[in-house]
């Protein structure tokens, strides 16, 4: 079959040919339809998660059950059946360990991660635990699914959990991969958006998306605009910026929650008067496993969510992963 392959950290991808892999017990064989390509596929390119190589990355994949490895039940799993992987998703959990016994997989120390510890989506075929898939609906295009497995599941499973009363006012910094799936979520489970974002060329777009209202985060005098809007009871954090964060705080309305999304390329410094004068919290999120992707695909298939994204064949995918920071919102790779 053929595959892209880091062959050596730092490397680039090379495309290649390698047998066409057989599942283990307890795994699946997937047919790949398309993978997305996301940032974190650079962690395998360096090593930051200590994989190791040769390593095919890709984790937002979207394909079909191929073939059945043994002790796999025939009966839910089906030959032809679509499903998606993920990145944190549970896959090979142990179903013993105090995490999985508090329904938190992906944080058992057997979990595996799909295209850093296991050979991921940049292929024709790839292999998988069988409780790392989710099932997709009948009908999902497959390039634009593929981005919900992770920036999808991330936004969506993130906010869901934040409790936040329906209604309520909330806010998406950001109109980039994550930001503009945010958007659609957060209006789709109904919810008044703010899209935050810097320059007044995004409004129109992010109004599109369904957001209510636009700060332009660039310009003097934007916290106070946001609440003039009204009491802002969650922003989700989905560009990575270590300066906005205390201003964001501060536009918070009382018990508001600010949700990082975003891996910040510095520590960050928050006025504890800001948070404890305000009822106000800092949460991190690890987007879900594989039971949250599925429920977040059947939402985005009943509500017509969608990715906007540009494909690539395979043999494109170094610079599908080069202009990744470019992308207008996600880039995904056709294999299919």
């Amino acid at each position: 079959m053929k595959a892209a392959i880091f062959k050596q950290k730092g490397g680039d991808l090379e495309i290649v040919e390698v047998p066409v892999p057989e599942p283990k017990q307890g795994w699946v064989r997937i047919k790949v339809h398309s993978c997305g390509v996301c940032h974190s596929d650079n962690a395998c390119k360096y090593g930051n998660f200590g994989n190791s190589y040769p390593r095919i990355p890709g984790h937002e994949v979207f394909g079909e059950i191929e073939k059945l490895g043994e002790g796999v039940d025939p009966n839910y799993f089906k030959i032809g059946q679509l499903v998606g992987v993920g990145w944190y998703v549970g896959g090979n959990h142990c179903g013993k360990c105090r995490e999985c016994l508090n329904n938190q997989w992906i944080f058992c120390k057997e979990t595996l991660i799909c295209g850093i510890h296991y050979d991921g989506g940049y292929a024709e075929y790839m292999v998988a635990p069988s409780d790392s898939l989710a099932f997709v609906p009948e009908g999902m295009n497959a390039e634009e699914t593929a981005p919900l497995l992770c920036a999808g599941v991330t936004v969506f499973n993130s906010f869901r959990n934040q409790n936040i009363k329906v209604g309520s006012l909330v806010g998406v910094q950001g109109l980039g991969g994550l930001g503009h799936l945010a958007i659609q979520f957060c209006k789709k489970m109904g919810y008044e958006v703010i899209a935050m974002s810097s320059g007044d060329q995004k409004e129109k777009l992010a109004k599109e998306l369904g957001a209510t209202h636009y700060v332009n985060i660039s310009k003097d005098g934007w916290i106070d605009q946001m609440k003039e809007i009204g009491s802002v009871q969650c922003i989700l954090l989905t560009a990575p910026s270590s300066s906005i964060l205390q201003s964001s705080l501060d536009a918070l309305g009382v018990n508001g929650k600010l949700v990082l999304l975003a891996l910040l390329p510095e520590p960050f410094n928050a006025n504890s008067l800001t948070l404890i004068g305000g009822n106000k919290s800092i949460i991190g999120w690890a987007s879900g496993d594989s039971r949250d992707t599925e429920q977040i695909l059947n939402f985005a298939n009943k509500n017509q969510v969608k990715a906007m994204i540009k494909t690539f064949p395979l043999e494109n995918v170094n610079e599908a992963l080069l202009k990744i920071a470019d992308a207008r919102f996600r880039h995904v790779v056709k294999i299919l």
